[in-house]
């Protein structure tokens, strides 16, 4: 996978639509260079490199930054670490999840809300879309 330690990259999960929204009114500051947000769902490559660097993304979206990777709660802390305090929604984000210990409670609840809003509308995990496809 080449990734450009100047740009940003956050890989999410597109057919859920909490992420797409989560990732559509996330705002960064201007620290961030080139912001690159990428569906998992049209991006099998960046699947397969995470999954084998042990981030599985239907345990969490992935953020890269400065070529450090961020998964899951880690990722969400450090988006609201980079956020815009910019509009209503970055603020509540920034103040929930500024603290890594509040985004490591969190993020599990979040998952799960997520795992089952996916299940009710009839959505396969990652994983499992991927594999079906290859077959």
């Amino acid at each position: 996978m080449n990734v450009d330690p100047a740009d940003t990259y956050l890989i999410y999960d597109g057919d859920c639509p909490a992420c797409r929204n989560y990732v559509r009114f996330v705002r960064f500051r201007d620290a961030v260079n080139q912001l690159h947000l990428i569906n998992a769902r049209e991006a099998p490559q960046w699947v397969t490199h995470l999954q084998d660097n042990a981030m599985p993304l239907d345990e969490g979206m992935v953020l890269v930054f400065h070529g450090r990777y961020y998964h899951g709660a880690d990722a969400i802390h450090h988006m609201a670490l980079l956020g815009s305090s910019k509009g209503l929604f970055n603020r509540i984000n920034g103040w929930l999840f500024r603290s890594a210990r509040v985004s490591a409670v969190l993020y599990p609840v979040l998952k799960s809300l997520r795992n089952a809003l996916l299940w009710l509308l009839r959505k396969k995990p990652i994983a499992t879309a991927r594999h079906a496809e290859r077959d």
